[in-house]
């Protein structure tokens, strides 16, 4: 009889509100991608190193730009890739976690999926943002990047916005892939399409690299962020291309957590 009314009461206990997400949670997550040197090094360190190294080069840094000058389209281009990567680096963590049970552990607990997803997805532009307030720091304190106070705002906005397309992404190739070495099969992946994207030098349209590029994740994030500096014309296509893959990586990021949780 105990035993009866015990179970009763067990599946009588109300839900937890929005499905046990609280700061709680983000904080706990927030904690675990600190812990991670390497992911702070790769996300935080290195854009800010390749911006020194590459933005400051009196040969050209000082050229001039649209709205500023070549040491400020590298900086957003540095501030970019490092949100790529930080965001990718958090939503593909949810590999190592599943290698680890810890994602087993949490479906066993009443926290909604939803909600952990939701906290993932926080945590990520946490981190994304991070990466791009470090490159543009490094920007200010050298006094090498030079573009009106709207276009740093606009373009760091727009870049840390858009950078919610690769946790996505993350996400998607965490619940793909079921190796704890995630981040270095996404490493040269990243890179690549950091390239195409325009982030290490610019394209040219009419090449066979161009028009490839317009068709990969980061070439429309890469134009609309660049654009308040080079305030060049605005071109609609940049819009679809960020939308249209953040609407495939998060439909496919979907489809594996459903079946991931359907396992339990």
């Amino acid at each position: 009889m105990t035993a009866t009314t015990d179970l009763a009461a067990l599946h009588s206990r109300p839900v937890p509100p929005l499905g046990s997400f609280s700061g709680t949670l983000v904080k706990l997550e927030l904690r675990r991608l600190l812990r991670n040197r390497r992911t702070v090094i790769f996300t935080v360190v290195m854009p800010v190193i390749f911006f020194l190294l590459f933005g400051l080069n009196k040969s050209y840094a000082d050229q001039a730009v649209g709205r500023g000058n070549v040491a400020a389209l590298i900086m957003i281009s540095m501030a970019i890739y490092g949100a790529m990567i930080a965001t990718t680096s958090v939503g593909a963590s949810v590999s190592i976690e599943r290698s680890q049970g810890w994602s087993r552990q949490l479906r066993l607990t009443p926290l909604n999926p939803l909600a952990y997803v939701a906290a993932k997805l926080i945590v990520a532009l946490l981190a994304g943002a991070v990466a791009i307030i470090a490159v543009y720091a490094a920007g200010l304190v050298t006094h090498k990047a030079h573009m009106p106070v709207s276009a740093w705002i606009a373009a760091g906005l727009i870049g840390w916005v858009g950078s919610l397309t690769f946790a996505a992404f993350g996400l998607f190739m965490g619940y793909l892939l079921p190796s704890e070495n995630v981040m270095q099969i996404l490493g040269p992946v990243l890179a690549l399409l950091a390239i195409l994207g325009g982030l290490w030098f610019p394209l040219d349209d009419d090449s066979v690299m161009g028009m490839i590029a317009k068709f990969t994740p980061m070439y429309g994030l890469a134009g609309l962020a660049h654009q308040p500096l080079v305030a060049g014309a605005f071109h609609i296509s940049w819009l679809v291309n960020v939308v249209t893959w953040l609407v495939v990586f998060a439909a496919g990021a979907a489809w594996r957590f459903r079946k991931d949780t359907a396992r339990v």
